[in-house]
This record gives structure tokens, C-alpha cells and sequence, in this order.
């Protein structure tokens, strides 16, 4: 009988490797010598066990395999082994992502100094949600007692089937999203003209984002100010507490002055300061300094990617690429000096291009064969592509499962993976949240995490049941957890019939039904921005104010960039930026040397309140409101009257809209001398008379009323004829 150390010196081996690019996407998105041990450890384990799962199941399956030769069956484990192995995975999966790391990313966004309190407010927060999850197994268990009895086996096959089902349903939603969007923007992204219109057209929406994040961050700045100015009543009780914001928001007395969201958040601060007012606000400082560094972060890529692509554009007139001064958010090709400027041409004009679409190519193909998987593996799971590529012979009771085999099988479970994780980000519902460089949140970072611990499991054991029956009913993950979920009436054939519906997000990917859904009721449901109206010129802006928002910004930054020396937050590691972008203060100033139209002031309506209790509006978002107004705007008339009203208003714009109108080519007259418009009027309308003469008012309809002529054509003086 063969022995398995070298099996196992390669899955150690394979875990440390994975342990080790666990931590290096930790040091990626967290600060990892000032982030505390005990949201480091959670979070490194809901990463590296669900990685060490995807690796568990090729050896599972290698393991169960009942070959004669026992080193054709490649990477394998005892049974014994195997079985610890799984009860380990899981079971510590399950309580990261349903009780350790909901209650660790509360704790870490409560906003309460004392541990005690963060602990009680975490414990409330998730306490609805667990409650409902509470009553969800109590009405299982009794359903459970009465059919099955009251032992110990059925109420973990309940507990296993409640999260085996709700994980499912996510992940096949997701899965069936990313299985068209993954190779489709693989796709675009080769064609460099059209991966540069989409960022400019993606551009006034980020740019949206990051002025709303910045204003809303000065409101609460403002009231951290108004609070530092008391010096009386409960806020000396908090006077510390009170201190510490202040030194964090790094407010100076010219910027309380300038800024109206400063000023006018003195009005929003209580007369009486409470702990829980203080918390809440602290709460929200936390979350509006990382929505302002997830969108400065989003703003500068965007920034990068499109002067890159348009530097590659620009260079096949030259046939030489140079891209200048590299950033860190930069590809590690740009620092590459070997590299000279005509290879470098080639390389990202030619061979990224080819090799996107190959990739494409392959990933479209691997959706095909995963969504026909889905779809047949209830009445012939013989004919299931994926089984196809990964069992030797598998008609045959003696099957083989090879090295090849379980490599081919990990990488199945990596793209299903990849496909679900990469459409949490476009679902607005968790918008809020999201991965900065360096800098991620403690809540978001605990959040990413338990999703992907949550979505790896399903989708393990969903990947097993494309193999036939006999053979993913020998492994050992079966025996743990898919024996459990059929004992149950909730688990007996929903992991053969549910994910047929898979049919339903890739539809509605595939036909932008997402796109309809938005333009019918108003909002959507996935956030895919490649669909974008690229020739919009209104709303939220189109590819050409993407364009200029783009080009201030580099205009910005070849100036000397930001003005405060950029968005430097040291409270979430943010540093200036190498490349940076305009400071939100001389946004206004850069963007007024653009072209603008005259707009009327806002406080010609009579009925608005007080500019002191209005919010006031991010100047991106007052212009893009303003364009629809403005499309039909001609030059100003010069009266400066705040007085007119709607239609006088309404009647200049068109008046200024026909007045400017160029006369088109086919009605000037050619260049020839002599010449005479392409097109003449008849008669009847005032043209041309048969003996040469000019037509004038007097002919036509003219005549009718006695037209003025000029030079003696009009004989009644402008009276009528009768």
C-alpha cells in the first residue's frame, strides 16, 4: 500500500504558499502594523480557510477514488485525515461568517471609546439579525422533532442546510452575474478606443461620488468644530473625547470660514451632548473619511487608467510608448527599464490586446460549459462539461482522478469563485462599503471577508454535484455535509433544482435587463457601468464631460496638484498621492476656465428658503443639474433683472437659440462671384422675381398686404390692398 507523506508534504506545502498570498492581500488593503491582532487573525482565517477548501476538494475527490494503483490517483489523504480536515474548514467557516466577524465589524464601527460599550452596541446591532436566524431554526427544530425526532444528527443537518441554502441562493445570483460580465469586460477592454470612452463616460459619476463624500465629511467636520468652540454645559463632560475628534479632522480657522458646510453645521449640534450623540457622530466621521478615501482612491485610478490609454493611443503615430513618471498605482510593466519605447509599443498596442481576448475567449467558453453543467446535471450528469475535463473514465466504477485532473478541478472552483466575488461590488445594496489600498475600513474589511468565506463553501460543494452521482456521493465532503442537507426536506433536491434559475442572472446580464429595470422604475439592481449611455450629454454627465473633468485633473496635477499638499488622512493611513487631483476648494476655480453659459441665479424664486438652512450642493453636481438647462442657452442678453419671470426667462432662451443658428451650406451662397443660393425660394414666398430682381416683402404673400419694398418695389406704403 502506498504511503501519502509526499501528498502531505504538498498540501503543506500548498498551504503555506496560500498562507503567505493571504497575508500579502492583507498588507495590500490593511495597515497591518497598526491594525490590532485580534480583526488581523479573523480576518486571515475567513481568507485562508475557504483557499485551503478550494484545495480540499481535488484531494477529496482524488482520495474517495477507487483505482488499483495508488499513485495514479495524484494528491490524496487518509480517510481519517480528510474528515478532520473538512470538520476543521467548516466549522470554523461557519462561525467566522455567522457570529465572529458580524459582531467584530459593529465592534469596529460603533464609535464608543469604552470596550464595554462597543461590545453592548455590537451586540445590539446584530441582535435583529440574529433573532431572526434564532426563530428561522427554533420553527426548523420543531418541524424537525416531529418528523424526524429530537436527536442530535438532525438538528446540525438543519443548521447545515439553513446555510448551505442561503449561501446558495447568493452565490448562484452572483455566479450567474459574473459568468457574462468577467470575459465581456475582458472583451471591451481590448478594444483601447472604446476602454477609454467607458472611463470617460464612468468618469462624472466617480466624480459625483467624491464631491458628495467631501461635502458630507465637511458637514461633520463642521459640527466637530461647533463642539470645540463650547466651553460650557455637558460638553465639558466629553471634553477629551471632544479633543480627539478635533485633532482628527485637522480643522484650521480659514478653512471653518471658507467652507459653508463648516459654518452652517453649528445648527445641527444638540443642546445637550449625550454619549450616544457623540458615538453616532464619531461613527459617522469614521465612515465619511472612508468614503472619502474609497472615492479619492476610485477618482485617481480612473484618472490613471484613461492618460494611460490615451498615452497608448496617441503613441501609434510614433510608434513609441513612453509613459513618463509612474504612480503606485501604476503597473509594475511602467517601472520596468529593459523595456525600450518601441517593444513597449508593441507590447500594449498588440500582444495585451490579443492575449485579453484569448483570455476572453477562454473564459467564455468556460461560462458556457459551467451554465450547461448547471442545466443538465439532473438528467444526465454524464454529459456535464466540467466532469468531462476532470474525471478519468468516469462511467467506469474504478475511476481515475489524476494531478492534471485535480488542477482542472481547482481552477473550476477558482473561476466560479472569481465570478461571485466580482459582482458584490456592483450591487448597490452594499455601495457603502468597499476596498481602499492600504486603507480599508475595519467594517468593510470584516464584511469582504465573511462574504467570501460565506460564498466558497456552496459553491465547493455545488461544483461537486456537476460529477456523477456515484462519485460525488463517495467523497468525504459528501459524507460530512451533503448526506446532512438531503436529510432534511429543505436540502432533498434543491442542490439539483435551484440552480437551474442560474438562467436568470446571465439573461439578464447577457440582455441588459438590469438597464431596463433602471430606466423603467428608476433604480438598478446591478451597477454595470460598461453599459453606460456613452453619448449622453445630460444627467449625470456623458463621455465628454468625463473627458473634461479628466483633463483638469492632469492639468491639475502638471500645476503642482493639490493645494493642501491632497487628501492626507492619517487616522486611515492616507498619504499624498503621486499623482495627485484638485484640491475640492479649487475645483471651482479650475473648472470656471472651461466655456460656460449664463445661468439664471437661484434666488430669483420667491418661495426658496434661506441660503443659511439649505444645503448647499457639490459644484459638479449644480452643473450637471444645470446642463439640462442649459443645452438651448445662447449668449447673455446683458439685462441683469432678478426679476423676470418664467416665461420671459423661457422666451429668451429660444429667442437666443434661433439667433444663433449658423445658415446651413445648401442655403449660402457658393464662393463663385456671382453666385446665388443653392436653394431660392419660389415665388409665392418672396423669392426671386422672373426679371431678376431681388425678391423683397412686397412680392409673395407680400403683395397680398402691400408689402414694403425697397427701392420703390412696394407702392402702397404698407397698406392693404383690397
Amino acid at each position: 500500500m502506498a504511503s501519502s507523506v509526499g501528498s502531505c508534504i504538498f498540501i503543506i506545502q500548498a498551504l503555506v504558499l496560500v498562507s503567505i498570498l493571504v497575508l500579502l492581500l492583507l498588507r495590500h488593503f490593511l495597515p497591518l502594523r497598526t491594525t490590532p491582532s485580534y480583526l488581523i487573525v479573523p480576518i486571515f482565517l475567513a481568507l485562508a480557510l475557504p483557499a485551503s477548501i478550494i484545495l480540499l476538494v481535488p484531494v477529496d475527490l482524488a482520495s474517495s477514488a477507487r483505482a488499483e494503483d495508488e499513485a495514479s490517483k495524484g494528491i490524496w489523504l487518509p480517510e481519517r485525515a480528510m474528515l478532520v480536515s473538512w470538520r476543521i474548514s467548516y466549522w470554523l467557516t461557519f462561525v467566522l461568517t455567522w457570529f465572529i466577524l458580524p459582531l467584530l465589524g459593529e465592534y469596529m464601527d460603533s464609535g464608543f471609546r469604552d470596550p464595554k460599550q462597543r461590545i453592548l452596541y455590537s451586540l445590539r446591532s446584530n441582535g435583529r439579525y440574529q433573532l431572526i436566524v434564532l426563530g428561522c431554526a427554533i420553527a426548523g427544530l420543531i418541524y424537525i422533532s416531529i418528523s424526524k425526532g429530537f436527536n442530535f444528527t438532525a438538528i446540525k443537518g438543519l443548521i447545515m442546510a439553513l446555510a448551505y441554502v442561503w449561501g446558495l441562493v447568493l452565490a448562484i445570483y452572483l455566479m450567474g452575474h459574473g459568468l457574462v460580465a468577467v470575459p465581456r469586460r475582458m472583451f471591451r477592454n481590448a478594444d483601447l478606443s472604446g476602454k477609454l470612452r467607458r472611463l470617460q463616460a464612468h468618469a462624472p459619476r466617480v466624480n459625483e461620488k467624491l464631491e458628495d463624500a467631501i461635502f458630507n465629511l465637511e458637514e461633520l467636520e463642521g459640527q466637530v468644530a461647533a463642539l470645540k468652540q463650547r466651553k460650557s454645559g455637558t460638553a465639558r463632560d466629553y471634553q477629551d473625547w471632544i479633543d480627539e475628534l478635533y485633532e482628527t479632522a485637522r480643522l484650521t480657522e480659514s478653512r471653518i470660514t471658507a467652507s459653508p458646510a463648516v459654518r452652517d453645521a453649528a445648527t445641527e449640534v444638540p443642546a445637550v451632548i449625550t454619549e450616544r450623540y457623540l458615538a453616532d457622530l464619531t461613527r459617522r466621521l469614521n465612515r465619511a473619511r472612508h468614503q472619502r478615501a474609497r472615492y479619492i482612491e476610485e477618482w485617481d485610478r480612473v484618472v490613471q487608467e484613461a492618460s494611460e490609454t490615451e498615452t497608448i493611443l496617441d503613441s501609434k503615430a510614433s510608434k513609441r510608448l513612453s509613459f513618463g513618471r509612474s504612480s503606485p498605482q501604476s503597473s509594475w510593466l511602467h517601472r520596468v527599464s529593459f523595456l525600450s519605447p518601441y517593444l513597449r509599443y508593441h507590447l500594449y498596442v498588440h500582444i495585451f490586446p490579443a492575449v485579453r481576448i484569448l483570455f476572453a475567449a477562454l473564459f467564455t467558453l468556460s461560462s458556457l460549459a459551467i451554465t450547461w453543467s448547471e442545466l443538465i446535471k439532473f438528467p444526465a450528469p454524464q454529459l456535464s462539461a466540467v466532469s468531462l475535463t476532470v474525471i478519468h473514465h468516469p462511467n467506469n466504477r474504478d475511476y481515475q482522478i489524476g494531478f492534471g485532473g485535480q488542477i482542472i478541478a481547482a481552477a473550476w472552483i477558482c473561476y466560479m469563485c472569481a465570478c461571485a466575488l466580482s459582482s458584490i461590488n456592483e450591487v448597490p445594496v452594499w455601495n457603502q462599503r468597499g476596498l481602499v489600498r492600504r486603507h480599508t475600513y475595519a467594517e468593510s474589511a470584516c464584511w469582504y471577508a465573511g462574504q467570501i468565506a460565506k460564498l466558497t463553501i456552496p459553491l465547493s460543494y455545488n461544483f461537486l454535484t456537476f460529477l456523477p452521482k456515484h462519485i460525488h456521493e463517495s467523497t468525504t465532503f459528501y459524507n460530512f455535509l451533503g448526506r446532512l442537507i438531503n436529510l432534511t426536506p429543505l436540502g432533498t433536491g434543491f442542490d439539483y433544482l435551484f440552480p437551474i434559475f442560474i438562467l436568470l442572472p446571465v439573461c439578464a446580464t447577457l440582455f441588459n435587463l438590469y438597464g431596463r429595470i433602471k430606466n423603467v422604475f428608476g433604480f438598478g439592481i446591478i451597477d454595470d457601468d460598461d453599459d453606460a449611455n456613452e453619448n449622453s450629454t445630460s444627467g449625470s454627465g456623458g463621455w465628454r464631460e468625463g473627458r473634461d473633468l479628466i483633463a483638469r485633473d492632469l492639468a491639475g496635477h502638471n500645476a503642482g496638484g493639490r493645494a493642501g499638499g491632497g487628501f492626507r488622512d492619517t487616522s486611515l493611513g492616507l498619504t499624498d498621492s503621486t499623482r495627485p487631483s484638485l484640491d475640492h476648494q479649487q475645483r471651482p476655480a479650475a473648472r470656471s476656465a472651461a466655456p460656460t453659459m449664463r445661468v439664471p441665479p437661484t434666488e430669483r424664486s420667491p418661495t426658496r428658503q434661506p441660503a443659511q438652512h439649505a444645503r448647499p450642493q457639490p459644484e459638479g453636481r449644480l452643473r450637471r443639474q444645470e446642463r439640462g438647462l442649459q443645452l438651448d442657452a445662447g449668449p447673455d442678453d446683458g439685462d441683469g433683472d432678478d426679476n423676470e419671470n418664467f416665461f420671459t426667462l423661457f422666451g429668451k432662451r429660444v429667442k437666443n437659440t434661433f439667433e444663433t443658428i449658423d445658415t446651413p451650406r445648401w442655403m449660402q451662397p457658393s464662393s463663385a462671384p456671382n453666385s446665388s443660393p443653392l436653394f431660392k425660394k419660389p415665388r409665392w414666398m418672396g423669392g426671386d422675381d422672373p426679371n431678376g430682381g431681388s425678391g423683397s416683402s412686397g412680392g409673395g404673400f407680400g403683395r397680398l398686404f402691400g408689402g414694403v419694398g425697397t427701392g420703390g418695389g412696394g407702392r402702397d406704403d404698407g397698406r392693404l390692398r383690397l
